[in-house]
């Protein structure tokens, strides 16, 4: 090579080589590979037996070496045009069995970005993050597209150019971290975007974006790149965003800017998603009236007026005055003032069947929308409202608690630090409210006569109120000014525009009907009048249907279950149910579920005792519960298809439903379900029919276990084993010890659990039930694992998978053996394990259960892991990964991203396996599991390790 040529190679992007300003041509896609691994590997040696792995993967062809002899020839004499024929050369040398490209540094673009990177650091360091900055932009400019582009993906693969693009993500990372503390983001933000495009589930890229275009100005993109950011995370990963993520959120949001106050930090090991919860019910499109009301509410806000508690009561405990229709709409009216989120949680505290919503229960389903894992929900009600306090403080949102019963219902739910505005409606005045948290209280009224025509009006037009004003008259006085029964006349009349109000009037006039429990002695309020006329405007078999609709616990239904209910066909229960909604006796809160205002369910009530007697009411309850109970028996099902929950007795033929295409449909019922499963529950309970309770519970065990709902779990079963002691079933009885035991577990109280699971062993024994034995030894299995007892685990599992065998239960054979495979393999026995695991896996591909594939693939990667065989082990973990996000399962992913990152780290891939373990923190770590702790161990030993070399 002529003396002061200098040489350049390009890695970063396509394989590239120049000699001064001429370009080489590197030669075919094979050389370029070769070029490219020798410059990945910036100056050290490269084995021979490396080269031939990266260039032809597993069975290279016999003529291999040679073919590296050839390629090797090629470079020198372009590295060295005139090198003489055998010479070593100076630039590609042989040595420590392998070849070296002997380079300057300068003169490799990976080399001087790599260099610029570290300068910046050093920059940052010395306290200036703008020279940062400049260096950071230039090493990013290096990049002229993916690392190596051109050579075969699977080549690229082998050569680990998605380690290399990680290194790129972190510079820019970094650079974006610079620009934020020296007052510049606008110069990352361009390529900010273009790395998000790039990498949609990139959650600490994500954050800078976000708080780049937040730091610019861009507040309103940056809040849209964060709900984009959520939504993705959802859908396609199933988790929730992490801690990084969310502090951008928060920033974006304006709480931790110049001059602002400092946020207080969210309640110790609880990571809140930012995403914003919007609970609040439709509003209504027509409202009118109440404007002085509305003008009272709106004003503080108006003046910058902390609000904080505001009481919405109706005069002497009346219903149907509107409450909920104006907390609604002034809500919907204020909720640009609270930026993070509204809360709507209905407490039924005059519900007719008595249920009125536990606070507990709505304390945990607002944590669960402020994105706090169930599993991290304290026992004990103040110890939930408590971390429910905490996890508000600093945020701005608004709650909307409606329908209360009384102080004590409301307290557990208030917001405890200024900014949050907190909503009550409720019959009572609530003075105790009043009197110790300061709650304004604004009481309405009915509407006068004013009011109660331009309701009217606004329902039926203006036009037709003024040409009958005798009739308007009347039916405003029927209706006594009360919005609910204005509603219904109001339906019912535009339903019929042929007929003249008079008509209507007359009809009123001539129904009867009785509601005195829900009006003050004294008021003139014929709410059931209204009623009654409005049910017999409506056919017979509609009027039936919402007779029956009052045995439904609530707080609504679907109408499949509208049609069990009541007998009859899908398709004829929805169209019944849209007979009653057009005249106002149901409402549909979201699309297929159907409710009803409580004095609307007391008013069925009173009709279904007057029109059914009491064989016919519990035919109809038997129909309810039997329908649930068959509906979450087959989800069940196909969430475990290991399960051994009873099956329910047979439905009539006319009756049954169509099955669940799959468990991603099973587990869609039971998630729209599930605000109404428990108080279904409850109602099975409380009305004799303890073995549906039993059977109802049980059935939801998979589906509590797969959401991680431990708290809803432990509930229900409790539930179940009250009923199971009822029916002195001791086989039931057992049943229930153990699916309470297994909820205890999952939230800690094990001593409580060993307890009822060696009884629930003794009791199976007792009766005979195989299946049921092998199901407590399981458990067992799983509660001497938590204790450290991997003998005590693996022996269990080992009686469990005879007794299995015995009653030959294929899908829970298959389970366990994947089970005692992994006993095996945590016990350091590999090869009894492999085996176990892959019997386990041919199985449970045959049965369809993905999600038991996906716990054996990873079982299967643990052990090749431990034997050394790593290429094995990172196929099984990407399995079981892939298996797992497709389920939608985070605390599984994150053991396997654990052990995935533990192979990537036996390989020499270092960056591998630190985004494994970030990846495996951050799911930890939103769930709140103690595991955490050891993947951040991980991490700083790995850094520890990276240093010291």
């Amino acid at each position: 090579m002529p003396q002061g040529v200098s040489v350049r190679f390009a890695v970063l992007g396509p394989v590239r080589v120049w000699r001064g300003a001429e370009e080489l041509d590197a030669g075919g896609p094979q050389a370029r590979a070769l070029l490219a691994l020798l410059l990945l590997r910036a100056g050290q040696p490269v084995p021979v037996p490396e080269i031939v792995d990266v260039l032809w993967g597993p069975g290279p062809p016999p003529t291999a070496l040679n073919v590296v002899r050839r390629h090797v020839g090629s470079l020198r004499r372009l590295l060295e045009p005139g090198l003489p024929a055998r010479t070593p050369g100076h630039r590609l040398v042989r040595g420590a069995g392998g070849y070296r490209l002997v380079t300057d540094g300068a003169d490799v673009d990976l080399v001087r970005f790599r260099a610029l990177r570290q300068e910046a650091r050093r920059a940052v360091a010395e306290g200036a993050p703008g020279r940062a900055v400049d260096l950071l932009g230039r090493a990013l400019t290096l990049w002229a597209g993916p690392v190596a582009s051109g050579v075969a993906p699977d080549v690229r693969e082998r050569l680990g150019a998605d380690g290399l693009e990680r290194e790129r993500l972190a510079a820019l990372r970094e650079a974006a971290d610079a620009a934020l503390q020296a007052a510049v983001p606008g110069a990352v933000l361009a390529r900010l975007r273009q790395a998000a495009a790039a990498h949609p589930l990139d959650e600490p890229l994500l954050a800078r974006l976000v708080l780049a275009l937040a730091a610019t100005g861009r507040r309103a993109e940056a809040l849209a790149t964060c709900r984009d950011a959520c939504r993705r995370l959802a859908e396609e990963l199933g988790i929730d965003p992490g801690p990084e993520l969310q502090e951008a959120h928060r920033t974006a949001l304006g709480g931790t800017g110049d001059g602002d106050p400092a946020e207080p930090p969210p309640a110790e090991g609880v990571v809140a998603r930012p995403v914003v919860p919007a609970q609040l019910p439709h509003d209504l499109p027509a409202f009118t009236g109440r404007h002085s009301e509305l003008a009272e509410l709106l004003d503080p806000l108006a003046g910058g007026e902390p609000v904080g508690t505001v009481l919405v009561s109706a005069l002497g405990g009346m219903a149907g005055v509107g409450k909920t229709t104006l907390a609604v709409h002034w809500a919907h009216r204020v909720a640009d003032h609270y930026p993070d989120g509204q809360l709507y949680v209905d407490l039924r505290g005059f519900a007719a069947s008595g249920a009125a919503t536990d606070p507990g229960e709505a304390v945990r389903g607002f944590l669960h929308a402020l994105g706090v894992p169930p599993e991290h929900v304290p026992q004990g009600l103040a110890a939930q409202a408590a971390l429910y306090r905490s996890v508000l403080a600093g945020r701005r949102v608004l709650v909307l608690l409606d329908n209360a019963r009384d102080a004590e219902q409301v307290r557990p739910l208030l917001p405890g630090t200024p900014g949050c505005l907190a909503i009550v409606t409720s019959r009572d005045d609530l003075t105790g409210l009043v009197a110790a948290h300061g709650a304004r209280s604004l009481t309405l009224r009915p509407f006068d006569a004013g009011q109660a025509r331009d309701f009217l009006a606004g329902r039926l037009g203006a036009g037709r109120i003024a040409a009958e004003p005798r009739a308007v008259d009347e039916i405003v006085a029927r209706c006594a000014g009360l919005p609910l029964a204005l509603a219904c006349v109001a339906a019912r009349a535009a339903l019929r525009p042929e007929f003249p109000l008079a008509a209507v009037a007359a009809e009123l006039r001539e129904a009867r009907g009785g509601l005195d429990g829900f009006t003050r002695p004294g008021t003139p309020v014929d709410v059931a009048t209204v009623f009654s006329w409005s049910t017999r405007a409506v056919s017979s078999a509609a009027a039936r249907l919402f007779r029956l609709l009052a045995l439904h616990p609530g707080p609504d239904l679907s109408a499949a279950t509208a049609a069990a209910l009541a007998g009859l066909p899908p398709r004829r229960a929805r169209s019944l149910l849209g007979e009653l909604a057009a005249v106002h006796l149901v409402t549909e809160p979201a699309p297929g579920r159907y409710g009803f205002h409580d004095l609307l369910r007391a008013h069925a009530g009173d009709l279904l005792a007057e029109h059914h007697t009491e064989a016919e009411r519990q035919e109809a309850r038997d129909r309810l519960f039997r329908h649930y109970v068959e509906r979450a028996h087959a989800a069940g099902a196909l969430l475990d298809p290991s399960g051994d929950v009873p099956a329910p007795p047979p439905p009539p033929p006319d009756a049954r439903a169509v099955p669940f295409a799959d468990d991603s449909a099973a587990l869609a019922w039971l998630t729209a379900e599930h605000p109404v499963l428990p108080a279904v529950l409850r109602a099975a309970a409380t009305t004799g029919h303890d073995r549906y309770a039993c059977l109802l519970a049980w059935s939801l065990e998979p589906y509590f276990e797969r959401r991680a709902h431990w708290h809803d779990g432990l509930a229900a079963q409790r539930t179940a084993l009250d009923a199971a002691l009822r029916l002195a079933d001791p086989a039931l009885e057992a049943r229930a010890l153990r699916g309470l035991a297994r909820a205890e577990g999952r939230l800690g109280l094990s001593d409580e659990s060993r307890a009822h699971l060696d009884r629930a062993l003794t009791l199976f024994t007792l009766a005979g039930d195989t299946v049921g034995r092998a199901g407590t030894h399981r458990s067992l299995g799983w509660a001497c694992e938590q204790e450290g007892d991997l003998a005590g685990a693996l022996r269990h599992n080992q009686l469990a998978l005879e007794l299995y065998r015995t009653a030959g239960s294929r899908p829970a054979q298959a389970s366990v053996l994947n089970s005692v495979g992994w006993y095996h393999a945590l016990r350091g026995e590999y090869r009894p394990a492999l085996a176990r695991c892959f019997e386990a896996l041919a199985l449970l591909q045959d049965l369809g259960d993905r999600y038991g594939q996906a716990a054996t693939w990873d079982s299967i990667a643990y052990a090749y892991h431990c034997l050394s065989r790593h290429p094995h082990a990172l196929l099984g973990y990407r399995n079981a990964l892939t298996l797992y996000r497709a389920l939608g399962v985070p605390y599984p992913e994150a053991g396997t991203l654990t052990r995935l990152g533990d192979t990537h780290l036996a390989t020499g891939d270092r960056e591998g396996a630190r985004a494994a373990w970030e990846q495996a923190l951050a799911l930890l770590t939103r769930l709140g599991h103690p595991d955490a702790e050891r993947v951040r161990e991980r991490l700083a030993g790995r850094e520890e390790r990276s240093g010291a070399g």
